[in-house]
């Protein structure tokens, strides 16, 4: 963990959607996989890495582990967050053991684990649609990995328990930040991935009732303690589409009133809106911060090449928004660089205009980044 940026008593974080470093990334990363692919139309993981060059540009193979990440770590070593939080959106293994009519399976090569560790990251959500796209044996292989290599894991495991255990990390002054992480059949995480209590899977939830919120608000109230900062991790709804459905609003709300301070949604390849309910935050989804699709057409007015790096800052005794500041970036050649400015007011104004029914403003500010108007404590 890097050290905290000093902030007064408050806690600056980063968090971001997913980052899906198989496949193509995987074959330009100094460890490639086995290529074999069984996709219906594309049965090759090289061919991926040949779409982003024949759109972007050459990429030169194989690159280093912090390639990937580009501008990124300096937005990251200048924001100093005192933790750092990502979905990681494929399996670590070597395995062949593709989960049969799935249509699409993303796995990285466990030795291309260093360029998680390069930028740092602390803890990876893996309760998502393609954890088990190597079977029981890729997750296995995947938990075993990210953990030898000192990451905090959230939503699987090797059993339920294990599953649901918050993700834990210590935090200056004495508290900690607790990640729980779930997943839905919204954004198409097969019923048989739940885990169960002597099954290996991820935590799925089967509905968003109002008995699974109260669920959820006594396994946090039974680890909580004051100083603590409690993040449920979500990984639902459509890949496309800036609507949010009135079940997520309602099991957000009711997350932050029963003892989760922020709500860190995921699974949809672009930014959802945001809100700030009794002055805590909810990302209804982050989008993609790393994918191999370039050159994949289609859903061209969503922008999919453009990511967001959420700085959210809050006040651990409250769990009370201070500010969010989000960077935007662009992905090009499998890699993080920042958003020009013109890029930059697309997302501010699209944020703007899908954030109206939450009360949400953004601003751009003079360095290129976003905040959100109107939410400065600090």
């Amino acid at each position: 963990m890097q050290p905290a940026k000093a902030t007064g008593e408050f806690l600056e974080l980063f968090l971001c959607g997913d980052v899906m470093t198989g496949r193509g990334i995987d074959q330009a990363l100094p460890h490639p996989s086995e290529p074999t692919l069984y996709e219906p139309y594309i049965r090759d993981a090289r061919d991926y890495v040949t779409m982003a060059e024949d759109t972007n540009g050459p990429i030169q193979r194989p690159f280093g582990y912090a390639y990937i990440w580009g501008d990124a770590l300096a937005a990251l070593e200048r924001a100093a967050p005192a933790a750092r939080i990502i979905n990681l959106e494929t399996s670590v293994t070597r395995s062949d053991a593709y989960w049969p009519d799935k249509g699409i399976n993303y796995r990285m090569h466990p030795d291309n684990t260093p360029c998680l560790l390069a930028a740092g990251i602390d803890v990876c959500v893996l309760a998502n649609n393609h954890v088990l796209d190597y079977s029981t044996s890729g997750l296995i292989e995947t938990l075993t990995t990210l953990k030898q290599a000192g990451l905090k894991i959230a939503g699987a495991g090797e059993t339920l328990a294990e599953a649901r255990a918050p993700a834990v990390l210590p935090l200056p002054g004495g508290g900690r930040l607790l990640v729980f992480a779930f997943g839905t059949a919204s954004s198409g995480i097969p019923a048989s991935w739940a885990a169960s209590d002597d099954s290996p899977g991820v935590e799925r939830l089967t509905d968003l009732s109002d008995t699974t919120a109260l669920q959820i608000q006594a396994r946090v109230r039974c680890v909580k303690r004051p100083g603590d900062v409690v993040i449920a991790s979500i990984h639902w709804g459509s890949n496309w589409g800036y609507e949010v459905p009135e079940e997520h609003v309602r099991f957000a709300h009711s997350l932050l009133e029963g003892g989760v301070d922020l709500v860190h949604g995921h699974s949809s390849h672009h930014p959802r809106p945001i809100e700030v309910y009794k002055n805590k935050l909810i990302l209804y989804g982050c989008g993609d911060l790393l994918n191999d699709y370039e050159g994949i057409t289609g859903h061209a007015s969503f922008r999919g090449d453009l990511a967001l790096m959420y700085f959210p800052v809050v006040d651990p005794s409250t769990g009370e928004l201070a500010c969010l500041r989000m960077t935007p970036m662009q992905i090009r050649r499998f890699r993080l660089g920042r958003a020009r400015r013109s890029d930059a007011v697309w997302l501010g104004e699209t944020l703007h205009r899908i954030g109206r029914g939450f009360g949400v403003q953004v601003d751009l500010d003079e360095g290129g980044d976003l905040v959100l108007r109107g939410f400065n404590r600090l």
